[in-house]
């Protein structure tokens, strides 16, 4: 398993420590996991959630993807952020800047009733911090069409790339503008359910990123 979190291309950009790769899944929520199903590849995109070492994701009970990773099947999932466009001087050394975490595994069923309903909170604080506790919790009805699994990190790898672009020597004098333009993540203003009552305000976890 260790061999497949090596990173092998520009081998300097891996990273495997564990502060690294919680860091980089703490700042984002959306992961791609990938399985087979029937014979057939699959990446499916999902939300997560971080606890210490280990990540949690949900899904229907009727979901593909929940039935097929439940049973033990390997697995790869991983989580990408673009920090930046690399503009080179040739169309061959354009990049991206990126943080990324990628691990293989097996996911285990979240079945203890009182386990299940942490995860799910820890996935929806994870999305948006605090909301969980501004909501109405899941009901029975709820918890038993919802299946949570449980997925370790300890099989997990990092890889990094920041800086500018690296264009040829030969390339250096050709009067072409290279350079990086940042992105960062913003959210726009929120918008107020139409069927919602007037009077009621916007709530703390929503005006903190805003």
């Amino acid at each position: 398993m260790k061999d497949k979190t090596k990173v092998k291309r520009v081998p300097k950009r891996g990273h495997y420590d564990s502060e690294t790769i919680h860091n980089i899944l703490d700042k984002d929520f959306l992961c791609h996991v990938g399985f087979v199903h029937e014979g057939y590849p699959v990446v499916i995109p999902t939300l997560y959630g971080r606890d210490g070492d280990k990540l949690y994701i949900h899904g229907s009970m009727a979901s593909r993807m929940m039935k097929d990773l439940e049973k033990g099947i390997e697995l790869s999932l991983s989580v990408t952020m673009v920090n930046g466009l690399v503009l080179a001087r040739s169309a061959f050394h354009h990049s991206v800047n990126y943080e990324s975490v990628v691990l293989f595994g097996t996911a285990s069923l979240v079945d203890n009733e009182n386990e299940k309903m942490r995860a799910l909170e820890i996935i929806t604080d994870h999305v948006l911090k605090n909301r969980w506790k501004e909501t109405r919790i899941p009901n029975q009805k709820e918890l038993k069409g919802t299946m949570v699994l449980s997925i370790p990190l300890d099989a997990a790898s990092a890889k990094i790339r920041t800086g500018g672009p690296i264009d040829d020597k030969e390339d250096m004098d050709l009067g072409i503008w290279a350079g990086t333009i940042p992105i960062h993540k913003t959210y726009g203003s929120p918008i107020k359910d139409e069927l919602m009552d007037p009077d009621i305000t916007t709530p703390e976890s929503v005006k903190a990123i805003i």
